[in-house]
């Protein structure tokens, strides 16, 4: 966490989002009033009063505790949903279980646990769904890292079964699954064979915010860092996946996407065109960490208040009432941008293809 927390002295972002070549169709007639615009949205059974969360990305450390808890704070006084370091720790140490009880501190809105996937592989998953229960929480996001894991020394380096260990884990989850990369994308299809496998929600996560390979080499002795130097801008732009997205993902209505958004996300703007793009909400981590190092659950709350107010802005300015409005030809892609949303589609379908010749020929 003091890597990621310290920009002064680490430079852990990598790649662009590409969110800056998806534009909003200004209305200088918007025919809204912005006192009725209604940014809510349904998630894990709360109503959200704007489309966004605090993503998983701290723990296993006293500050990253202590960040935990101050970011629950931040998300019941903001009514966000909030999510959690990893919870795998808890399986050595049970007596931390007091670190991740955010459930006291944001009884009202959406609390996540986190766990990665190799440990869904390998770990048995009824101790998992105790911990789950114990901690009264609203789901279980997966992550996914296997680049991150091939720089750390002490990292798995065998990712066979994680597929079919989220389909396990799904069919008999006590909360609903989102599945997660850790900053170099979900694309697609691979988006599809989660929802299929029965994860709930799948959280594109791309390239644009924090590399995990950029974080993990400053661990690295010095003479080490090359290999991941080259890695830097590795991973598929969030903004290039949201726009190759098809319709049975993101649903017809916002409410029906079961698609979340995050890797990148800065802006309040980025918030609104991950949601023009089809996510039901878009996710922040590196943003949020730095202001609760800096200034507690306070500061973040300022962040958040800032975040509502150039989505609502953005909303008026497109003339959408409310979040289905923002979805509705609102947006338009630079040519260069809507060029390479097109030979990335092309390419994911060859790749596709190429897939299930594999699997047939085994």
């Amino acid at each position: 966490m003091s890597i990621c927390a310290d920009p002064s002295r680490f430079s852990v972002e990598g790649g662009s989002s590409r969110f800056d070549a998806v534009r909003f169709v200004h209305h200088a007639l918007p025919e809204v009033d912005e006192r009725a615009v209604d940014p809510a949205v349904e998630f894990l059974g709360h109503t959200i009063p704007y489309p966004f969360f605090i993503s998983c990305m701290t723990g296993g450390s006293d500050k990253g505790f202590l960040a935990n808890r101050e970011l629950a704070r931040a998300a019941q006084e903001t009514r966000l949903p909030v999510g959690m370091g990893s919870i795998r720790i808890l399986f050595r140490n049970p007596e931390l279980a007091p670190h991740f009880r955010l459930k006291e501190l944001a009884p009202d809105v959406p609390v996540l646990a986190n766990i990665g996937g190799v440990q869904v592989r390998d770990d048995e998953h009824e101790p998992l769904f105790e911990w789950l229960c114990r901690l009264e929480v609203d789901a279980l996001v997966v992550h996914l890292n296997p680049g991150q894991e091939l720089f750390q020394p002490e990292g798995d380096r065998d990712f066979r079964g994680i597929a079919s260990a989220i389909g396990r884990l799904c069919e008999k989850s006590p909360v609903p699954v989102i599945v997660k990369e850790t900053g170099f994308g979900i694309s697609p299809a691979s988006a599809r064979r989660l929802l299929e496998l029965g994860a709930a929600f799948v959280d594109v996560a791309g390239a644009g915010g924090t590399n995990w390979v950029t974080v993990e080499a400053y661990r690295l002795p010095e003479s080490e860092r090359a290999a991941a130097d080259e890695l830097r801008d590795w991973g598929l732009p969030t903004a290039l996946i949201l726009s190759a997205l098809e319709a049975p993902l993101t649903g017809q209505s916002v409410s029906d996407s079961r698609v979340l958004a995050s890797g990148g996300v800065r802006t309040g703007l980025d918030i609104a065109r991950s949601v023009a793009l089809g996510a039901r909400l878009a996710g922040l981590a590196l943003p949020f960490v730095r202001e609760v190092v800096t200034g507690g659950a306070a500061a973040v709350v300022a962040r958040i208040r800032s975040l509502e107010a150039v989505f609502r802005a953005v909303m008026v300015l497109t003339g959408s009432r409310t979040l289905d409005d923002l979805r509705k030809d609102k947006i338009w892609l630079e040519p260069g941008f809507a060029a390479e949303v097109q030979a990335f589609r092309q390419a994911e379908r060859v790749d596709a293809a190429s897939r299930a010749g594999s699997a047939e020929r085994r």
